[in-house]
C-alpha cells in the first residue's frame, strides 16, 4: 500500500536543506504490523512525519495505493492515514469518547455533527481498544497507558487503512508497554490495517512485531521478519557493540561484561 522510492528526508530551510537520509527505497507490508529501530538522532521521527505528510520530503517519492502523497489533498489524506505522535494530550475537561469522536472529523464536515453511522463507528473503536469502561472520564484523569489507548482508538474511529505512530510506547511502564504493542498487534491482524511505529523497546518489537525496519547510521534501512534478520546476522550485525551483544537463540540483547 505505501512505497517509497529514492526518498531523500530532512529539513528545509530558508537558507539550507539539512538531508537526514536520503536513497530510501522499501515497502510497508499491507495488513501487518512493522516496527521501526534504530538509535536516536538517526532519523525515525523525521521518516515518519514525511510518510503522514506532517513534513515535505526534500526527493523522491511516496506512493500511497500507487499514486504520489503529493496527488492527495489533506482531506483525502485524513482518509487514508492516521497518526499518533509521542507529544502527550493534555486537553481539559474533553472526556475519552469526545477524543475519539474527533477521529470522525474528515467525515462530518464544518459543524462536525456525528451521525448515527458515526457513533456506531466511535463505539466500536471504543470497544476495540478496551476503554469503554472509562469512556466518560477526562483525560486529565488517565494514567499514561490509558491516555495511550484513547489516542489509537481516535485513530480507529478515523476509520484509514495506514495507521502511523511515533514512539507510542513513550512514558509508559513496563506493562503498558507490552499491552500496547500487543494492542496494535492484533488490531493489525484482526482489522487489516497497516500498523507502523517507531519504538525504542527492541526486544518487545523483535518478539511482537511482523516485519522489522533496522534505520542505521549510513542512511540504510534493513527489512524482514524478525526471525529472518536474526537467522541471517543481520540482527547481530545491528545490535552488536563493545558494550551489548544480540543473542539470536532467545531474540535479545544483554550487556556485555569484562570477564
Amino acid at each position: 500500500m505505501i512505497e517509497l522510492k529514492n526518498l531523500s528526508i530532512g529539513y528545509i530551510g530558508k537558507k539550507e536543506t539539512t538531508v537526514v537520509a536520503s536513497d530510501i527505497n522499501a515497502t510497508v507490508p499491507s495488513g501487518q504490523l512493522t516496527c521501526l529501530l534504530g538509535p536516536n538522532g538517526v532519523g525515525k521521527s523525521t521518516l515518519l512525519r514525511t510518510l503522514t505528510a506532517f513534513q515535505p520530503k526534500i526527493e523522491g517519492d511516496i506512493l500511497i495505493e500507487g499514486k504520489s502523497i503529493d496527488s492527495y489533498t489533506e482531506k483525502q489524506l485524513a482518509r487514508l492515514i492516521g497518526v499518533v505522535l509521542t507529544e502527550r494530550t493534555n486537553v481539559q475537561n474533553m472526556t475519552v469518547r469526545e477524543l475519539v469522536a474527533l477521529g470522525r472529523s474528515p467525515y462530518t464536515g464544518f459543524w462536525g455533527r456525528l451521525e448515527a453511522k458515526d457513533e456506531e463507528i466511535v463505539e466500536q473503536a471504543l470497544h476495540s481498544t478496551a476503554i469503554t469502561g472509562f469512556a466518560s472520564r477526562t483525560l486529565d484523569t488517565l494514567s499514561d497507558g490509558e491516555r495511550q489507548r484513547a489516542m489509537i482508538a481516535k485513530a480507529l474511529a478515523q476509520a484509514t487503512p495506514f495507521i502511523c505512530l511515533d514512539e507510542p510506547t513513550s512514558f509508559l511502564d513496563f506493562p503498558s508497554k507490552v499491552e500496547i504493542l500487543t494492542l496494535l498487534s492484533s488490531l493489525s491482524h484482526n482489522t487489516g490495517k497497516t500498523i507502523f511505529l517507531s519504538t525504542h523497546d527492541v526486544e518487545l518489537a523483535m518478539r511482537i512485531a511482523d516485519n522489522l525496519w533496522l534505520m542505521d547510521r549510513n542512511n540504510t534501512i534493513t527489512i524482514g521478519s524478525p526471525r529472518y534478520l536474526a537467522d541471517t546476522g543481520l540482527l547481530s550485525r545491528f545490535f552488536d557493540n563493545d558494550s551489548i551483544h544480540f543473542d539470536p537463540s532467545t531474540m535479545s540483547l544483554r550487556v556485555r561484561r569484562d570477564e
